[in-house]
């Protein structure tokens, strides 16, 4: 049974995959923001493409028409270096912020926005040779290496059959000039890259779901480690009664204390016994205390000793026990039955002090 305890077979608790969530390890697939990166390339080359060209080529040959104006001086240089800046982020910018954009939502639609606090602490384990040659060839590694070859024969095949598509063209732009020739170029690699990214979505779907449940798989807990948690969320239910019996002990402590308060006693005559209080000022009689079996008898020992008029009262006994609470005044409908012992009670009192 010990073994069992401890064989981790059991789903992660959310508790437990929170704190996996916080150290950084949820499921992740690199090859989706990869994926969705080399796809987003070659969108803005397929669509914004001949742009880019045009302004590199307008660029190239604004330089080497201006370059006899410009002199040697620094405010010169500075001033080609600035001009080169900004027409190079221009000609970026569609690029850069498209990959960009592409590799975030690649990351967040597989786990949201995610902080992770321990992100900057060093982990010198990481320098470890021997561990790092571990992580090399475990399953992660074989599997890492596996995809690896996969995606070199995918790129491979793929390059090799649009090639062998395009290759009956190729003799012909030997008449072509050669902006004809970098646009068959051009047209070429963009179907092996689409047509790569489309199989390399279904390999990334395959690893992403790979990756989730190696995922579930870290995570599993062991029936032990279930029973500690839940421990250490509500209490070692050890500690729990202790904590219960010393409160149930200081209640019925203060609830003896207040018994010599009490007017009289009503009891059934053994089993029961409820301790009523009342006075002018009151607007109802109050219970003050109450028990069962040895509670009972300890009320009885109590009002013995304070000199309180115990009465027996079967029927209203066992009603007052049962409907009402320790602190709350009597219901109007006991008050006639408790009006009557009352009434008795000040009129024993009476005629003990004549």
């Amino acid at each position: 049974m010990a073994e069992n305890d401890q064989e981790k077979t059991e789903p992660a608790t959310g508790k437990k995959r929170e704190e996996a969530r916080k150290k950084g390890q949820v499921a992740q697939s690199r090859e989706i923001p990869s994926v969705l990166v080399l796809l987003s390339a070659f969108s803005v080359f397929y669509f914004a493409g001949s742009w880019m060209f045009s302004q590199t080529t307008d660029l190239a040959r604004t330089l080497f028409l201006q370059m006899a104006h410009w002199g040697a001086t620094s405010e010169d240089a500075h001033v080609m270096f600035w001009y080169l800046f900004q027409r190079i982020v221009l000609i970026l910018a569609p690029l850069v912020c498209v990959v960009a954009i592409a590799g975030v939502v690649g990351n967040v639609a597989q786990f949201g926005f995610m902080i992770v606090e321990n992100v900057l602490t060093p982990k010198f384990s990481k320098l470890n040779p021997i561990a790092g040659l571990k992580r090399v060839f475990s399953v992660r590694g074989l599997v890492e290496l596996l995809k690896s070859i996969l995606k070199i024969i995918i790129i491979g095949g793929i390059s090799y059959a649009t090639l062998k598509g395009e290759m009956d063209q190729i003799p012909g732009l030997v008449d072509q000039d050669v902006w004809s020739i970098l646009s068959f170029f051009g047209r070429v690699a963009l179907k092996m890259g689409f047509y790569t990214c489309l199989v390399l979505i279904v390999l990334a779907g395959m690893d992403y779901l790979f990756q989730l449940w190696k995922h579930e798989r870290d995570l599993r807990m062991s029936k032990q480690e279930i029973k500690d948690e839940n421990k250490q969320r509500e209490g070692d239910p050890a500690i729990r009664a202790r904590i219960r019996s010393a409160q149930r002990e200081m209640a019925m402590r203060r609830m003896m204390q207040s018994v010599p308060e009490a007017t009289v006693i009503i009891t059934n005559p053994t089993h029961l016994a409820i301790a009523i209080q009342f006075d002018r000022g009151m607007y109802a009689p109050k219970v003050l205390a109450k028990g069962a079996d040895r509670v009972a008898a300890r009320i009885r020992e109590v009002a013995n000793e304070s000199n309180i008029p115990i009465i027996e009262q079967k029927g209203l006994a066992r009603i007052l026990y049962k409907e009402v609470e320790i602190g709350q005044f009597i219901p109007a409908d006991l008050y006639h039955a408790v009006a009557e012992i009352l009434a008795y009670v000040y009129r024993l009192k009476g005629l003990v002090s004549a």
